[in-house]
């Protein structure tokens, strides 16, 4: 080995002793001729002793930060003044007498010193000088430890660490797919897993009853701080469960991780709230409990008030939803009205607002009031001396709902409830089973074709799909879904059924899904599982704001990857080998089909 010992493991029993240690230097401190050197690797830093007497003195003048120095000397406790508390090695020196400039460094394109706040663009191209920075290795560590933790858990409890496979077939599971062409089947292409869905149902058609994996998975869709093209997620899927079953086991695995990585305690069970129950009290599906700022609804009394803005929206299918605001009845005219830009952002044509104060209401909307709707609509608020109350109102719900959740989180900034220490765990369960396509109108699965129906509700399926609600539940945390997962269709007649709802006929439901059909018709146990995205789940672990800072190699918004600038353009053989050509992105692509190719589509 070129070093006897990593630069964070010497201490003061080890005085005496002869190492030689390999770091990169941290910081140079000139005194009177000795260089003291703050050698680094991902261990900790020790500090170095080089003297002209025992190093050349021309290497003493030439080194600089970032280089790869290796030392050889004597470890001496320093004096009681000089010792270091802050840092492990703190009570020792090395006194070098050989040192080796083993990897030399130019100046560096950025400053360490500036962090998280140098330019993302700089810090992604040069990931691996950002990568050297303690704060980023630490983000790393949390990454494995979890994953260990994860893994040691699970095994613990029964399940099994099974792979699928990354080269699979397109099924649509919500979101597009990165396309693979295979030069073997000319013509014909793979596609990366969005999730390993299909393929953990099989394993509980094979018998494996408790499956696990980490694995990474693919989705062609555009992205946001928490989401990246390529990802790792959590995987699992039981046999012989029902939702309660999944949901104990995944609040155990939490509070163990947590605990391991974080020595804090979580309490379980975790609260349930109903998808509806969500988007109404926080106008989200993945509300942020840390604060207690919960929506009220105000679409039955608009007519009785008065208001035409309110009962304009409710008469054209909208409604009208408010919030209180403890304490904010003192802020100025200015400070109220200065977030309205919050909600005209999301498509809403205004906020509306009234205040309680020692003299009655006061406000915009303090003269509909009057009456019993507006007796009413106070008591519903709870409406205090010294509180402030928003309103939306707009003809479209998902206005209202998409501009009360910006809202909510900016009032919950301002008001001091989003403390980042905090693990707010959360339960959000009976989703629909199908949202809505915005252009056609079909029902499209909310969150994958697979998800069993709620019992209560098969008998809507086909007559009122939109009404069916789903056996799912989502996972989350601080006001970000870091799981989600369902109770599975196990029975062949149910699937098919379910195929049919969302425009699938049996001829492309068998073209698709054959081969997860024909498992299920021989003897399917009912199964459930979820899946937890890891990189979520250690960027909130980690105190950061974007999935890209707990990647190692992340990609930009459009995709693509500073370091190394993929996706890049190939050679034409290699496009020949796989039969694609390149169409010109200026030209529309249009498909030359004659006779036989009729309904087979050109590669492009």
């Amino acid at each position: 080995m070129l070093r006897s010992h990593t630069c964070g493991e010497l201490r003061a029993e080890h005085v005496g002793e002869e190492v030689t240690l390999v770091g990169w230097i941290d910081t140079i401190r000139d005194h009177g001729g000795l260089r003291f050197i703050d050698l680094r690797d991902r261990y900790g830093r020790t500090q170095v002793t080089l003297s002209p007497e025992t190093v050349d003195g021309s290497e003493l003048t030439s080194l600089r930060s970032e280089q790869v120095l290796q030392v050889t000397g004597r470890i001496q406790a320093r004096p009681d003044g000089m010792k270091n508390p802050r840092l492990l090695t703190g009570e020792i020196e090395v006194i070098a007498t050989v040192s080796t400039l083993v990897g030399d460094c130019p100046a560096l394109p950025f400053d360490f010193a500036g962090g998280d706040l140098v330019n993302d663009e700089l810090r992604f191209q040069y990931r691996f000088l950002d990568m050297r920075r303690p704060e980023v290795q630490r983000r790393f560590q949390l990454r494995s430890d979890l994953q260990h933790q994860l893994r040691n858990h699970l095994h613990e409890k029964g399940f099994i660490d099974l792979e699928t496979p990354m080269l699979t077939k397109s099924t649509p599971e919500g979101a597009r797919d990165f396309l693979v062409p295979s030069r073997l089947n000319p013509g014909e292409l793979y596609a990366l897993p969005q999730s390993p869905q299909i393929f953990k149902q099989l394993f509980m058609v094979a018998g494996f009853d408790r499956y696990m994996q980490i694995v990474r998975c693919f989705r062609d869709e555009d992205l946001r701080a928490d989401r990246q093209p390529e990802f790792t997620q959590l995987d699992l899927e039981m046999a012989c469960v029902e939702e309660d079953d999944v949901i104990e086991v995944l609040e155990g695995l939490m509070a163990h991780v947590v605990k391991a990585l974080t020595g804090r305690e979580v309490e379980t069970p975790f609260r349930r709230i109903s998808y509806d129950e969500a988007l109404l009290k926080y106008s989200s599906d993945a509300p942020d409990l840390r604060s207690d700022l919960e929506i009220f609804e105000l679409s039955d009394l608009a007519a009785d008030l008065g208001f035409k803005v309110f009962s304009g929206a409710v008469e054209a299918g909208g409604a009208v939803r408010g919030v209180r605001v403890p304490g904010a009845g003192e802020w100025s005219r200015k400070q109220i009205e200065s977030l309205e830009a919050i909600v005209k952002n999301q498509g809403a044509g205004g906020l509306a607002w009234m205040k309680r104060t020692e003299d009655g209401l006061a406000g915009p909307v303090a003269r509909f009031c009057d009456g019993d709707a507006g007796t009413q609509l106070v008591e519903r608020s709870g409406l205090q001396v010294g509180d402030l109350c928003y309103f939306v109102a707009d003809r479209s719900k998902r206005v209202v709902i998409n501009s009360l959740s910006f809202l909510r989180k900016e009032l919950a900034q301002k008001l001091g409830h989003i403390q980042p220490d905090a693990l707010e765990f959360c339960w959000v369960t009976e989703f629909p089973l199908f949202d809505e396509d915005e252009t056609s109108g079909s029902p499209v699965p909310c969150h994958h074709p697979f998800t069993a129906p709620h019992p209560d509700d098969l008998d809507q399926l086909e007559s009122s799909p939109l009404n069916v609600r789903a056996r799912a539940y989502d996972l989350v945390l601080n006001g970000f879904e870091v799981g989600g997962g369902s109770i599975r269709i196990h029975q062949r007649d149910l699937q098919e059924r379910v195929f049919e709802a969302i425009g699938l006929s049996p001829e492309e439901a068998r073209s698709k899904f054959s081969f997860l059909l024909e498992a299920l018709k021989y003897g399917a146990p009912p199964h459930g599982g979820i899946a937890l995205g890891i990189d979520r789940l250690v960027m909130i672990l980690a105190g950061d704001d974007s999935i890209r800072e707990v990647i190692a190699f992340p990609k930009t918004q459009r995709g693509t990857c500073q370091l190394t600038g993929a996706p890049t353009h190939v050679s034409d053989q290699q496009l020949e080998e796989v039969g694609l050509r390149v169409a010109d992105p200026a030209k529309p692509v249009t498909s030359q089909l004659s006779g036989d190719e009729a309904g087979e589509p050109t590669q492009q």
